[in-house]
């Protein structure tokens, strides 16, 4: 282990691009959505540590973003829709009193990466999808400290986001790797024997194959646990969410997928555990709430006081761990061949779910459709480009590829079934 690549995320290593007193300037990238509302919400409970001088957003809620911009009177707000600029324009100046200036406007495919690299401490990823990899890649290289919540930039990219790194640059925010990143301070890296990744089990826990070959996005949306965006929230259910954070935690820690460990814990109590070489376990818990590893991500070496609730103890309390059912959710064992195929093969896996998802939601692909057609794209996609050759374009290129077959895919399952 001593001779592996040293980690992408190191809780023992502390980036500080730009050191000083005063509250931390930090830009929010999808701000109107899950992880970006709850982050505010973080920092307007602390103005003394956070200070947000930009959002970003896709444009679907303007007036969310608006109210956002001027309540935390930010320097600069970017939408990707370059179609609502007016409309944002509009929000701004309704809430902005006479004389005061609007914040600046950046509007395209561009912003986001644009805001990612303006003058800030720290970046907060918070984008859903691989649309995030360009904001994270220009955060990187402009040398802000980057809180990952955007998974999918790291999957995508990771040979490219990994030369970019510096040590310690990056901070885990997803819970589970938020929760590794802590346990991790307890040893140095030969001490680590396994990772343990844990999973809700999301609402099929306990179903089989059969049993879920008819449920609905209804039912798919309907997470025991977790209050998060549509996509997110499928990717739960078919348990491709925790496929994609076994190669994130391969990624950020350089532990060998044959050590990464995935087990059902229906509570959502521990986020993972870390088993170290002593047979010691570490745990990190708390009750299921983001702000925690958000807090994680924007104050790390610093914890925030009262980021997030607490346990009480005084009351009885079960907490179950099961043995994943990868007959019935084949996602998992999917995303370690592809985390070892690496190269391009993640960007296919992850673009054809994230089409197949969609099909879902409009009822062209039955639910069990969406790993199977993942698996088809995968094993069509064949030897992907891989090594240090591998450029933006290429992911991209096979992004693009992807998309199309899996869209040709669920048109043919979907008239398949409409004949039938």
């Amino acid at each position: 282990m001593t001779d592996a690549p040293a980690p992408l995320a190191d809780p023992h290593l502390v980036y500080d691009p730009v050191a000083g007193d005063g509250p931390k300037d930090v830009v929010v990238l999808g701000s109107t959505g899950s992880i970006g509302t709850q982050a505010i919400d973080l920092v307007l409970r602390n103005p003394d540590r956070f200070r947000v001088t930009g959002l970003s957003a896709h444009g679907g809620r303007v007036s969310l973003l608006a109210e956002q911009a001027h309540r935390l009177r930010v320097r600069t707000v970017a939408v990707a829709r370059e179609d609502v600029v007016g409309t944002l324009r509009e929000a701004l100046a309704a809430r902005y009193g006479p004389g005061e200036p609007l914040p600046e406007i950046l509007a395209g495919a561009d912003a986001a990466a644009q805001l990612a690299a303006s003058d800030c401490h720290t970046v907060l990823n918070g984008i859903t999808g691989s649309i995030g990899l360009a904001p994270t890649l220009a955060a990187l290289e402009a040398g802000r400290t980057l809180a990952l919540a955007n998974k999918e930039s790291l999957i995508v990219g990771g040979p490219l986001v990994k030369g970019l790194a510096e040590p310690g640059q990056i901070i885990p925010v997803d819970s589970e790797h938020a929760a590794l990143f802590q346990a991790l301070a307890a040893g140095t890296r030969a001490d680590v024997r396994k990772l343990v990744v844990t999973a809700s089990g999301g609402p099929f826990r306990g179903r089989t194959r059969d049993e879920l070959a008819n449920v609905t996005v209804e039912d798919a949306l309907a997470h025991p646990t977790w209050a998060m965006g549509p996509v997110i929230t499928i990717n739960s259910a078919t348990l491709v969410n925790k496929g994609l954070e076994v190669i994130e935690a391969h990624l950020l820690y350089d532990i060998p997928f044959d050590r990464i460990e995935v087990v059902v814990h229906p509570q959502s109590y521990v986020h993972s555990m870390v088993e170290f070489t002593d047979g010691s376990t570490l745990a990190q818990a708390t009750p299921p709430d983001m702000r925690g590893p958000i807090a994680i991500g924007l104050g790390w070496p610093e914890r925030v006081p009262d980021a997030a609730p607490v346990f009480d103890w005084s009351k009885a309390s079960t907490w179950e761990f099961f043995p994943l059912d990868n007959e019935a959710f084949p996602s998992v064992n999917l995303a370690r061949h592809v985390g070892g195929l690496a190269g391009t093969a993640p960007a296919v896996f992850n673009a054809a779910n994230e089409e197949c998802v969609e099909a879902f939601r409009a009822g062209a692909l039955p639910f069990n459709g969406i790993i199977d057609t993942v698996t088809r794209v995968v094993e069509e996609h064949g030897t992907p480009r891989t090594g240090t050759s591998l450029r933006v374009s290429d992911v991209l290129e096979a992004e693009t590829w992807a998309r199309a077959r899996t869209r040709e895919l669920t048109s043919l399952t979907a008239s398949a079934e409409a004949r039938a």
